[in-house]
């Protein structure tokens, strides 16, 4: 299940020097303003905390963080968090909160019109520019909050995306969606309802909308994304290191559809393993403890390799 293709140079990204202290989870609601529409849009953040354990009930899970509690001491490298479609970034509150343990700040993002409550925006061509520019703009909101801003690290951005929100990723990191892609593939797979609902045509609801890059996102970890827009020529101006996470057992995100454009185009030193069996809801469904085998037995590796992609060891 892990693929890891090095397609640049990573800006080196430290939470702490040397061995952490056991740091507790905070976590910070922040409000800003969708700039598609000039709307409240929300965004949770959960970061390394020096006050004691908390448990809190968000919107149904419960979630091993404390609210505003005292941030610890540090510059800490931060990394944003795309759902996937009509879904929730609480659904990964458990990576979020072992990642904020380790010394990372991560920023999950709710993205208005396409969640588990609003999905207005579903098949547009709004939602797919439109997520990444949502992500800008949390990017943009986190390092002007007066409480996170002075323990965040502005150089030291990463996103991890799930499923579309892997797509999400990619287009922050340079790579141009292929719409003749999503074209063909609902062509040959008809029956995928969730990738073709619309039988492989966005909406065009904004005709303004262009892929926007973001320069301050340095490095991506994709966990089962939803790659069928890209081939190897719309990811050549992808030069931020990606971690990619799949399973052969993907019975939604399909594994033989999204894999190989991204495997074309990674240089040819790269690690490839599968977790065998498992599909697009080991993710969250269990997440970092999981009673899902392989999650569970994997766990310490995922960690690993994200500090691996996102530190400087």
């Amino acid at each position: 299940m892990l693929l890891i293709c090095l397609l640049g140079s990573l800006n080196s990204v430290q939470a702490a020097p040397g061995r952490h202290p056991v740091w507790s989870v905070g976590y910070h609601e922040m409000t800003f303003l969708d700039p598609l529409d000039l709307q409240p849009m929300r965004a949770i953040a959960f970061y390394p905390s020096s006050d004691r354990e908390h448990m809190s009930l968000l919107e149904g899970y419960s979630v091993e963080a404390g609210e505003d509690t005292k941030v610890a001491i540090g510059r800490f490298p931060m990394l944003m968090l795309s759902h996937g479609n009509t879904g929730t970034p609480l659904a990964l509150h458990d990576l979020a909160t072992s990642l904020a343990r380790k010394g990372f700040v991560v920023v999950a993002v709710i993205h208005p019109g396409d969640n588990w409550r609003d999905h207005s925006r579903l098949g547009t061509l709004s939602n797919l520019y439109g997520r990444p520019i949502q992500i800008s703009q949390a990017i943009t909101a986190t390092l002007g909050d007066s409480m996170l801003a002075p323990f965040v690290n502005a150089d030291q951005v990463g996103v991890i995306g799930y499923s579309a929100g892997g797509e999400t990723a990619l287009i922050l990191s340079g790579a141009q969606p292929d719409l003749d892609r999503l074209r063909r593939y609902c062509q040959e797979r008809p029956d995928d309802h969730d990738a073709c609902n619309t039988q492989g045509e966005l909406i065009v609801d904004r005709e303004d909308l262009q892929p926007v890059a973001d320069p301050r996102v340095h490095a991506l970890l994709l966990m089962a994304p939803l790659s069928l827009k890209f081939g190897r020529h719309t990811l050549a101006d992808v030069h931020v290191p990606v971690l990619l996470y799949s399973g052969d057992g993907d019975k939604l995100v399909a594994f033989d559809k999204t894999l190989p454009p991204s495997r074309a185009s990674c240089p040819p030193r790269r690690t490839s393993n599968c977790w065998p069996g498992q599909g697009t809801s080991c993710f969250w469904r269990h997440a970092m403890k999981s009673r899902c085998a392989p999650c569970r037995r994997c766990a310490p590796m995922l960690m690993e390799s994200i500090a691996r992609i996102f530190t400087a060891t």
